[in-house]
Formats: structure tokens, C-alpha cells, sequence
């Protein structure tokens, strides 16, 4: 089952996809941003079949779109609303019926660089909120274990819309900033969620995985 905000159009075409590779696949629109809406996503989701892994990647867009339009602490709340209670609330409710049920893997998005922090804006929104996701989930690995493992997805520059669309001088700073020397792609968050929820991953709870290209080290501004 696949979640969106109200993007019904992108949730079914990305259900189509699912479909034409062979896969079953149901949609639900629930906005995270509020408490009844995170309690209704996991009972809809628990009704129509028992969960065997839960990857939470929802977070407000604060970057593009009309909330780029916001100001410093409006963005910093609706993060905190979305990105820090909505991962709480699903995740505490999916992991404990889990626990009930004795298996599962969950999932949560945190951010490579909250660890060592970034200047401006952005830096300080995103490190405090996705930094609250990993310290969250290294805390709710331990009250589910050992019936539920529970890890963190660090990722690095990835391009996403906003990569598409980045300056030069972000552009070249992604770069330069993985050891690999490129953006990372979508793809490769996907590859490293896949292995941390298969059987593989079986001895591995309680971590944070960065998908950085090896980070080289944070950026000093003279």
C-alpha cells in the first residue's frame, strides 16, 4: 500500500507501476500533518492485510511549491508537524502492533548531514527535525525489540525535484561533497531500504545508514 498527501494522480500512476511489474497494490490519501490522520493511515493499512514492512518517507516539501513561500518558523513548524510527529505517531502505532504479531521491519528517513550540521536555513530546519527522526528511531528500535527491527535511512544529496533544478554552486558542492563524486539518485535509497527490510538485514537494528557516497566531510564556509 502507497501513501500520499493528495497527489492522487501521482499515487496512481506510481499504483499503475506497481501493477504493470507484477505486484498488487492499494492507495490511500492521508494528510500526516494531523494526528487523526496518522491513526486512520495504520488502521486502513493493518485492516486490509497484516504489515510485514513499514518505509516511512513522508516530509513536508519546504524547498519547492507554495510553502517555499513560508517563513522560517511556518516551515518549522509544518516539518515538525510532518517529518517529526507524523513519523512518531505512524510508526509508533504500525511497531507495536508488530510487536503484538511478533515480526516486522520499520523504516524512517533521517538526514546525513543532521550529525554535523549545515549553515542557513535549510541546514538548521532540516538538521533539528530529521535529527529528532534518527535520535526517535534508535530509541523505538529498542522498546520493539527483538520481535521488530527498526533502522534509519540517512540519505546525502539525492536528486530529487529540487536537485533537478539546483544552482551551479549546489550543484558543484553535491559533488564535490561524496567521495563517489556524484548526486545520488532515488535509486539508491531505494536499494539500501530494500536490503534493510529483507532477511539479509536480519542482525541490524537500531542504526542509522547514511546513502551519502561517503560524505568527505562538512563544508566550511569562509
Amino acid at each position: 500500500m502507497i501513501q500520499a498527501h493528495q497527489n492522487r494522480e501521482a499515487l496512481h500512476h506510481l499504483r499503475d507501476e506497481v501493477v504493470a511489474l507484477g505486484g498488487a497494490c492499494d492507495t490511500v490519501l492521508a494528510d500526516l500533518s494531523s494526528l487523526e490522520n496518522c491513526s486512520r493511515l495504520v488502521r486502513e493499512a493493518w485492516r486490509r492485510k497484516p504489515i510485514d514492512i513499514w518505509l516511512h518517507c513522508a516530509g513536508a516539501d519546504v524547498l519547492t511549491g507554495e510553502h517555499a513561500q513560508f517563513s522560517f518558523f511556518e516551515k518549522l513548524e509544518l516539518l515538525w508537524r510532518v517529518d517529526v510527529r507524523g513519523t512518531m505517531a505512524c510508526c509508533r502505532a504500525v511497531g507495536h502492533r508488530m510487536h503484538e504479531r511478533g515480526r516486522g521491519v520499520v523504516l524512517t528517513i533521517g538526514w546525513d548531514q543532521a550529525t554535523f550540521g549545515m549553515e542557513g536555513d535549510s541546514g538548521e530546519m532540516f538538521a533539528a527535525i530529521k535529527g529528532s527522526v534518527m535520535s526517535f528511531t534508535q530509541s523505538l528500535s529498542r522498546s520493539l525489540a527483538p520481535q521488530v527491527r527498526v533502522n534509519c535511512l540517512a540519505p546525502g544529496w539525492i536528486r530529487t525535484k529540487w536537485g533537478e533544478t539546483a544552482s551551479g554552486t549546489w550543484d558543484e558542492r553535491a559533488q564535490r561533497e561524496a567521495l563517489v563524486g556524484r548526486w545520488g539518485e532515488p535509486g539508491d535509497v531505494a536499494a539500501a531500504a530494500l536490503y534493510l527490510a529483507s532477511p539479509a538485514a536480519n542482525f541490524i537494528t537500531g542504526q542509522t545508514l547514511a546513502i551519502n557516497g561517503g560524505f568527505a566531510g562538512p563544508h566550511v564556509v569562509k
